[in-house]
């Protein structure tokens, strides 16, 4: 079976994670596949699985690269207030 046609409970039966593409970690974000590509290069983005020639995520890595950069109430107010 191919991995892209197993489902998640079939992946952790094996032990594997899920694992997204470039275009689907933009569409997720509401971003476009290049801006996933300039966070990368300028070491902002999150780390990758190079498979060929594309970059696959981890889900896991993906969650914990938004949580690091989940703003605080403080710092959300910040700049919007006079």
């Amino acid at each position: 079976m191919h991995l892209s046609a197993m489902d998640s409970e079939r992946l952790t039966q094996l032990g594997l994670e899920p694992i997204i593409t470039t275009s689907e970690l933009a569409d997720y974000l509401g971003v476009n596949v290049q801006a996933i590509y300039d966070l990368r290069a300028d070491g902002n983005g999150p780390t990758g699985v190079r498979v060929g020639r594309e970059i696959r995520f981890r889900v896991s890595v993906v969650r914990d690269w938004l949580d690091a950069r989940h703003e605080s109430r403080s710092a959300a107010g910040a700049g919007g207030e006079s």
